[in-house]
């Protein structure tokens, strides 16, 4: 099945719920490296994904609901976001395609409010798992 290929400043969508954490998320921009370009753009190929990653996004994880703040990257592309046939300089291009899983890793970690005089609790999770999708301004070239 053919689908839109990503190009040269399409986003990538995150999801705010990622395991317990919720995000607070902002979009990521692709930057393409492909050898071929669509009015002037050019268009994002295999390994493209990634050099995404959208730094200082707060997040909480319940019971831990002093906001934290963290990094979103894409984990892998799903099964319909990377072309088998549709190439450009000999490697894959990335297609618009469904689902991609994400990851979220923390930097300063969202903190517990104290109970008593003690200090707030920090979340010890230092990486959550969730999903996103790419928006693309391309609606002319399909790959399959």
């Amino acid at each position: 099945m053919s689908r839109f290929i990503l190009i040269d400043g399409d986003k990538a969508n995150f999801i705010p719920a990622f395991g317990k954490a919720i995000v607070t998320v902002k979009p990521g921009n692709l930057k393409a490296n492909g050898k071929s370009t669509l009015k002037g753009k050019k268009i994002c190929i295999d390994g493209d994904e990634k050099d995404l990653s959208v730094p200082g996004c707060m997040y909480i994880s319940p019971p831990y609901v002093i906001p934290g703040t963290g990094t979103l990257k894409i984990a892998s592309l799903g099964g319909d976001q990377k072309a088998r046939k549709t190439n450009s300089g000999g490697k894959k291009v990335l297609l618009q395609g469904s689902i991609f899983q994400a990851k979220f890793e923390v930097q300063n970690p969202a903190k517990e409010p104290p109970k008593g005089p003690a200090p707030p609790t920090p979340d010890p999770t230092s990486k959550y798992s969730g999903m996103g999708n790419f928006s693309t301004t391309n609606t002319k070239w399909q790959g399959s």
